[in-house]
């Protein structure tokens, strides 16, 4: 019976760490998905600027589901000013999920207590760049006889 009890307990570090994994993967979407709305806000925001100074009634094309419409600046502008309030929307509701995920993420690194080890390797290369950039050329006048 004390083999039992042996073999359960590297299965339930096991899956500790696959909870682990899993908590962490789930964090890294957020952050990949926050970054992907703000890029497309960025691009409302940049068709606002363009369209908005334009005559109302020009017309321009605006993709729909897959299918290029034909409209004016008059009903496109408000429609693209919605989309960027809601990207926004969303944005903020992800920032609330995110800091609600660091903060379970946090707990159950306390509760089993978990800590991330960094390799030496890392802190060897941060040490041969600091020294690289201390490092300088020293250029002298071309020939001393002129």
């Amino acid at each position: 019976m004390a083999s039992k009890s042996e073999s359960e307990e590297p299965v339930n570090e096991q899956m500790i760490a696959n909870m682990y994994g899993a908590m962490r993967s789930e964090l890294n979407q957020i952050y990949s998905k926050i970054t992907e709305l703000e890029m497309e806000v960025s691009e409302h925001s940049l068709v606002i600027n363009a369209i908005q100074q334009l005559d109302p009634s020009r017309r321009c094309y605006r993709m729909i589901g897959g299918v290029l419409v034909e409209r004016t600046i008059k009903e496109v502008l408000p429609a693209v000013q919605r989309n960027k309030e809601g990207l926004e929307e969303v944005i903020a509701r992800l920032n609330e999920t995110l800091e609600n995920k660091k903060k379970e993420i946090a707990d159950f690194e306390t509760k089993y207590k978990i800590r991330i080890k960094k390799s030496n390797g890392d802190a060897k290369d941060e040490s041969s760049k600091k020294e690289g950039s201390a490092q300088g050329v020293l250029v002298g006048p071309a020939s001393s006889s002129q």
